[in-house]
């Protein structure tokens, strides 16, 4: 059976972070392990506290994994401080990781910082440039860009702008005010657009951790690139299709939380 890796926060709740990302691995048929970067007490309303890893605790995490059980593929989520990405980008370098899918939370869609502004900088000098695939939503990507993003036409510029700056392929997803559901990816200088429908479900917690999770898991057991998306967003369409309610939550994650990104409706994932 084929590993993958995800490294992450934790969601007590179960419904986005680590415990989505072990789910979804799992669904997909890979060997799920994971490396958590802090634990949260959330659920489907809000973000109520976070409790971060240490960086020696997270190396120390990772070195276990990595020296026994070396994944396939490593998909990497919430990451709030540069201390925590400065120990995720050397581990994977000293191991020689690949197939990694890197899930920037970073940016609220209304505006709101995710991540510490040192963390912004570590992610793109040290992780984007070790990226197999990122996966920004459209505010994410006009931070990596430093471009505006109002059309496909700009999906376009932006993603390629980010791809030829760090060297990685780049799956752009699309938002609602800019088209349906549909997903751009920018890799080896060629443009692929995947359609999408959008469900109207409101329980989309976690959907960008299942997404990227997905992808990983893929890539894992050998799929191409495209492939891999292609896969992904079939699995996490099924998902939504099947309307899954759970508790009182009124579904969405409507509480937006600082450093927080993973778990937040405003990010858009």
């Amino acid at each position: 059976m084929k590993k993958a890796l995800s490294i992450a926060g934790s969601d007590c709740s179960g419904g986005a972070g680590i415990q989505a990302d072990i789910k979804t691995m799992s669904m997909n048929g890979v060997y799920a392990m994971s490396a958590i970067t802090a634990l949260t007490a959330q659920n489907t309303t809000g973000v109520f506290a976070i409790q971060e890893s240490t960086p020696e605790f997270l190396s120390q995490q990772l070195d276990a994994v990595f020296s026994d059980i070396y994944p396939d593929a490593v998909k990497i989520g919430m990451v709030s401080s540069s201390q925590l990405i400065e120990v995720i980008a050397d581990r994977l370098e000293f191991y020689k990781a690949r197939n990694i899918v890197v899930d920037p939370v970073m940016v609220a869609t209304a505006g709101s910082a995710l991540m510490k502004t040192d963390a912004v900088q570590a992610l793109t000098d040290r992780l984007l440039p070790l990226a197999t695939l990122v996966t920004p939503n459209i505010p994410e990507a006009q931070v990596l860009s430093g471009l505006e993003i109002t059309d496909q036409a700009t999906m376009e510029t932006a993603a390629k702008q980010i791809g030829d700056t760090y060297g990685c392929a780049v799956l752009l997803k699309g938002g609602h005010s800019i088209n349906d559901a549909n997903d751009l990816l920018y890799s080896d200088g060629k443009m692929v657009w995947f359609e999408g429908k959008r469900i109207d479900n409101p329980n989309t917690h976690g959907t960008g951790c299942t997404l990227s999770s997905a992808i990983a898991a893929n890539l894992a057991k050998g799929f191409t690139l495209e492939e891999s998306i292609a896969r992904a967003k079939a699995y996490i369409s099924g998902a939504l299709s099947a309307m899954l309610d759970l508790g009182k939550g009124s579904g969405p994650m409507m509480h937006n939380f600082d450093l927080q990104g993973d778990y937040a409706k405003e990010a858009g994932k």
